[in-house]
């Protein structure tokens, strides 16, 4: 018996000494996600041991446990790919990101928390994060509308898909905008994206084009528009500034079917100004020749 105590005591402190060299902290870029929104998880690791640590070789160096704060239990399809090898020296601190939805069931909502466990395999030991929590929120549903997808075979009936445009306030105090493509039940949901932030008095326009991509025009400010185009796997293809001026941003079909923006003024996206060069920069005028 006092051998298992003394034991016990050994384990204990050798736990708390290596938590105390080597620490790991999970961090979210938010508090609040949307049903199978994309969920990255930062985790931190801080190596204060005076050894240089090798991690990463392994499947399971680095471990998720998603639970939830209500008491029902969270599925999880896989874990995720974190295979990766590097050397983490003394008094370093290496981060390793992962989109922990497409792995774990969060579709209902509440209050959820994330450890994550990194496995020292040299020194045979866990060290595992503090809890950190979120919640799964639903949002408030806008508009919707089923199109098949392009691209199928031609002798069968198109694959038909839904996309859904929500509204959330997040952090209670910020509305965003969120697109869902789903199947034409929305039981089986393909991507969530966040769109960006709206105002409350104002409602999105919405236009499938002949490609079945979804253009999306709603807005965000006191006079400030937003325009983002959307394909049939939920990806953002595109997303643009139009200020009020004059006339109210609104969208409309033009005479090939394709979607646009009239009126208002876009904005010039910062990348596509020509960079101005400094004069000694400028090419060497070159040299006059006597005819």
């Amino acid at each position: 018996m006092k051998l298992s105590l003394a034991a016990l005591c050994l384990a204990a402190l050798t736990f708390f000494n290596v938590s105390a060299q080597v620490t790991v902290e999970v961090m979210l870029d938010q508090d609040q996600f949307l049903p199978s929104e994309s969920l990255p998880a930062t985790v931190r690791i801080t190596n204060r041991s005076g050894q240089s640590l090798h991690l990463g070789a392994d499947a399971n160096w680095l471990t998720f446990d998603v639970e939830s704060a209500d008491g029902f239990i969270v599925v999880r399809h896989d874990d995720p790919p974190v295979v990766g090898e590097f050397d983490l020296g003394s008094s370093e601190v290496a981060t390793k990101r992962v989109d922990l939805a497409p792995y774990f069931v969060l579709t209902q909502s509440g209050r959820y928390r994330i450890v994550a466990t990194v496995h020292i395999k040299d020194w045979n030991t866990d060290v595992t994060s503090a809890p950190r929590g979120f919640d799964i929120i639903h949002g408030a549903k806008l508009w919707s509308q089923t199109f098949g997808v392009p691209g199928g075979p031609s002798n069968q009936p198109p694959e038909v898909r839904k996309y859904t445009l929500e509204q959330a306030n997040y952090l209670r105090s910020q509305l965003r905008l969120y697109v869902q493509v789903s199947d034409d039940s929305e039981s089986r949901v393909f991507k969530v994206e966040t769109l960006g932030k709206m105002v409350s008095f104002g409602r999105p326009e919405a236009q499938l084009d002949r490609l079945s991509n979804l253009h999306v025009l709603w807005q965000n400010g006191g006079a400030v528009f937003t325009y983002a185009v959307v394909n049939p796997n939920g990806e953002v293809l595109e997303t643009e500034i139009y200020d009020y001026v004059n006339t109210r941003p609104r969208l409309s079909a033009d005479d090939n079917g394709d979607i646009i923006v009239v009126g208002g003024v876009k904005r010039v996206k910062a990348e596509t100004i020509p960079a101005v060069k400094a004069p000694n920069e400028m090419p060497a005028p070159a040299a006059l020749t006597k005819p």
